[in-house]
């Protein structure tokens, strides 16, 4: 990483340091935690200390790289999921909602990764072996922290560079169950459009006509009209942008039920979801040792299960 020095723009003023260094550096949240405790970040000439510091507009930013090390994640037996399978090669896991996937920014314990640590200690070898970020030990795709449902987890390098292949080429199938506000009209349709930072808010993600490239797939599964208008659908990755789904059905006028940061506008009546309603519920994918196709399949989490109770057609 190269020394960067700017002076804070509009689209970055009020926005906590810590998030706006991710932005600009392009960095992982556990890398700019790193950066700041080391003194790597500085506001107006001064070190900040602090990563909920709040910039403001007209302020010099500088981000210098540092040698120093962050210490590796350790293994946390108290951290609770469901393991669906396992094997010498990989490990698929049932990620509950709430569990954050990997130590970053305000999470630097308690995650999935130090789970995963705690009952195979191997890992922690895996990420120098494959030239990856040591703070995800075999993580090869991620779920945001309210999303509940499947994860394939490598536990070799030769798994590693087999799965991130098969995500990159678009083997690896991923179904997802999301409940949307209102009333979704054609029984399936595709959401083809970009998708990048927010302009207006950087810590979010938009439909972005220079962002990446992202599609994804859906079907209605079935409608509801009381106590409110609803959908259940059935979404299909074809790829693996941040928050595409939310982002993508939000864009579409069918915010996800539940979701504060992309349907803050939008409530469903009668809802007590204090998380999206978005569950990765099936998950395939060919097996590094010998190209066999794995499928899993995970029920709806409790409290979705509830929700759709709840609701009528």
């Amino acid at each position: 990483m190269t020394v960067i020095s700017l002076v804070v723009p509009a689209s970055l003023d009020g926005v906590r340091v810590d998030k706006a260094v991710a932005l600009v550096a392009d960095l992982s949240r556990s890398a700019v935690d790193r950066l700041i405790g080391e003194g790597g970040v500085e506001v107006d000439g001064t070190a900040v200390t602090n990563r909920r510091v709040v910039l403001r507009l007209g302020q010099q930013l500088r981000v210098a790289p540092s040698p120093v090390r962050i210490r590796r994640p350790e293994g946390d037996p108290g951290v609770v999921f469901d393991v669906v399978y396992e094997d010498a090669e990989v490990i698929v896991v049932d990620k509950p909602a709430g569990l954050v996937v990997h130590p970053g920014a305000g999470h630097h314990h308690r995650t999935l990764v130090n789970g995963l640590l705690a009952r195979y200690p191997e890992l922690t070898l895996l990420s120098a072996e494959v030239g990856a970020d040591e703070m995800r030990p075999g993580i090869v795709h991620r779920l945001d922290r309210g999303t509940s449902g499947l994860m394939v987890v490598a536990r070799t390098p030769g798994a590693y560079s087999s799965l991130v292949a098969q995500l990159r080429e678009r083997r690896v199938s991923r179904r997802y169950q999301a409940l949307v506000i209102g009333r979704v009209d054609a029984d399936e349709g595709v959401v083809d459009a970009p998708i990048g930072r927010s302009t207006s808010s950087p810590t979010r993600m938009a439909v972005a006509r220079k962002g990446k490239e992202a599609r994804t797939h859906y079907q209605v599964v079935r409608r509801f009209d009381h106590p409110a208008d609803a959908t259940l659908l059935d979404v299909l990755l074809d790829t693996g942008r941040t928050h595409q789904i939310r982002v993508h059905l939000s864009a579409i006028g069918h915010p996800v039920v539940g979701d504060d940061a992309y349907g803050r506008d939008r409530t469903l009546a009668g809802s007590t979801l204090t998380r999206p309603f978005l569950h990765a519920a099936a998950l395939s994918f060919e097996c590094p040792a010998d190209g066999q196709v794995f499928s899993f399949e995970s029920p709806l989490a409790a409290d979705l299960r509830s929700q759709l109770d709840a609701l009528r057609p």
